[in-house]
């Protein structure tokens, strides 16, 4: 048996920490609802199991994978922020989802900026895009926010995604 370390990533106002088979219900309600509809198709329970399993599974595979949102303060789960490389993915990707209440506090954009430099840092990647829907506003404000810009050449799993560009690791200094 392989042990892997997935690391707890303390920003002072939120703990990013691994996933917990306690999690798996918010995170259901979340990919199933139509919050999500600028994701995929509308998930069922069992896809929304199969996200969950492979965003953790990141971790050994790649060493990288996803982290849930918690607020210091209240310890309450809103989210989760997570780098993946999907099949059909051209690039890893950095994404996120939020928890219906908890929009507005910036937790996304703080929570994105700790993943991304700790896998620039610990996991060897040095380029990750978000892909996203033209219609998902929020989801192109953060990335904005995050200093990605539009990278009209890159391949995309979607025709319709467009496809935001991160920062490299020489943005860290």
């Amino acid at each position: 048996m392989t042990t892997v370390t997935i690391p707890t990533l303390d920003t002072g106002r939120l703990m990013l920490r691994a996933p917990r088979l306690a999690d798996f219900d918010a995170y259901a309600a979340m990919v199933t609802s139509p919050r999500a509809r600028y994701m995929q198709a509308r998930l069922t329970r069992d896809d929304a199991w199969m996200w969950f399993v492979s965003d953790t599974a990141h971790w050994p595979l790649f060493g990288y994978g996803a982290l849930m949102i918690d607020v210091v303060e209240t310890g309450e789960t809103v989210g989760q922020v997570g780098v993946t490389k999907g099949l059909k993915y051209p690039e890893p990707e950095i994404g996120w989802l939020l928890y219906d209440g908890a929009e507005g506090n910036g937790y996304v954009t703080e929570a994105a900026t700790a993943l991304r430099a700790w896998v620039y840092l610990n996991a060897g990647l040095s380029t990750l895009v978000s892909y996203i829907d033209p219609e998902n506003a929020a989801s192109l404000r953060v990335a904005k926010r995050l200093g990605a810009v539009i990278d009209a050449d890159a391949p995309r799993p979607d025709p319709s995604d467009l496809v935001y560009r991160h920062p490299g690791p020489e943005a860290l200094q």
